[in-house]
């Protein structure tokens, strides 16, 4: 199977999210898995939004290598593309498109190498919808009890340029609401300005310290103030203002200890909405399975990589939860500058690199 084909007709399908609309590119997935002879289930978290879990034939031997991936992409954005980004236009080295790197080719390229290698009960392919609004195809699998009970490893195929990173940062997204009274904007002393209490949270925050070392790959947490609101209109006091707040978080962190200190640097008791919350993701860079798929992208890549995280999330924090914490790796043929971008592009050669790393992968877990 030509993994440069499959990912051009994948950023072919209109997968963007919002509104998702991944279940045509799902039922083609499905279609050719099941011709190659993976039993394929079809689980729909909503109407149009298809998940995709293929597994071998038989009885498992072992807790199966699962490759993963998710077939939506975001929005176009704002600016114009010079090529139709729903074509799949190859030029030169390099093919373009809404999703080409981000991940598409992942996607192709992990598809190409399980048709290549043949179905196996001890492999498995879990491609998700709306994994790009926080994981909730993921998330719905996981809380459906849908995945396999157990995952020997995991390869999560984001834009790496087929580097292998070894984790990535938790996230916690929060709201913080502050209160105040309002009033005419011409007698201000009759109300309560809640942007005056947003502003004084919001410069606190500023100055968040987490406690504890940084993390040996990952580095330190971060957090940043995304958006603030308030206020109706200019000539009112407003009553009420709302930070939105990202935080990135590394082992060790826990969430329910920076919600409640995020709470605190409020001057009274607000109101927080957690929007988003998933662990980080580690693996020993010395596990005998994670080392060795170093070993096969130094031969595929000619290059060794030191081992090295992600700043943003994956599926890997919800899959990783269905039940064990597999030995997990991201790795993918796109490029990590080119997620989101206007014009967004992936190498060609990339796509067939990744294709060859995922099929020893394959064979080396199933051959055991």
């Amino acid at each position: 199977m030509d993994a440069i084909a499959l990912t051009r007709k994948l950023v072919q399908f209109d997968t963007r999210n919002p509104p998702g609309g991944e279940e045509a590119c799902a039922r083609f997935l499905a279609e050719l898995l099941q011709g190659a002879g993976f039993e394929v289930r079809q689980h729909a978290f909503a109407e149009g939004r298809i998940n995709l879990i293929a597994r071998g034939p038989g009885a498992s031997l072992r807790a199966p290598l699962c490759l993963s991936g998710h077939l939506d992409t975001v929005p176009l954005g704002e600016a114009p593309w010079r090529r139709d980004p729903l074509a799949g236009i190859v030029e030169g080295d390099r093919l373009y498109g809404r999703g080409a790197s981000d991940m598409k080719s992942g996607v192709a390229a992990m598809v190409a190498a399980a048709c290549s290698v043949g179905p196996h009960p001890d492999m498995c392919l879990v491609l998700t919808a709306g994994e790009e609004n926080g994981c909730e195809g993921a998330r719905f699998l996981a809380q459906g009890g849908y995945l396999p009970d157990r995952l020997g490893a995991l390869v999560v195929g984001e834009p790496t340029a087929n580097v292998p990173l070894v984790g990535h940062k938790g996230v916690l997204w929060l709201e913080v609401e502050v209160s105040g009274r309002t009033a005419h904007g011409s007698t201000p002393e009759l109300g309560d300005n809640a942007v005056y209490k947003a502003a004084r949270l919001v410069r606190r925050l500023e100055r968040f310290a987490f406690d504890g070392a940084a993390h040996p790959v990952l580095g330190r947490p971060t957090l940043n103030v995304g958006m603030i609101r308030g206020g109706a209109n200019i000539n009112s006091v407003p009553d009420r203002a709302v930070v939105s707040v990202d935080i990135r978080t590394v082992p060790g962190v826990r969430h329910a200890v920076v919600r409640e200190a995020v709470a605190n640097c409020s001057d009274e008791s607000p109101v927080v909405r957690t929007l988003a919350d998933m662990a980080s993701v580690a693996s020993d860079p010395s596990h005998e399975w994670v080392a060795y798929v170093f070993d096969v992208v130094a031969d595929r890549t000619g290059k060794r990589p030191d081992a090295q995280g992600a700043a943003y999330f994956t599926d890997a924090a919800v899959l990783r939860t269905a039940g064990n914490a597999p030995p997990t790796v991201i790795l993918g043929p796109g490029e990590p500058s080119q997620a989101h971008r206007t014009d967004e592009f992936v190498l060609l050669d990339r796509i067939d690199q990744a294709r060859g790393i995922y099929t020893d992968l394959l064979r080396s877990w199933c051959a055991r």
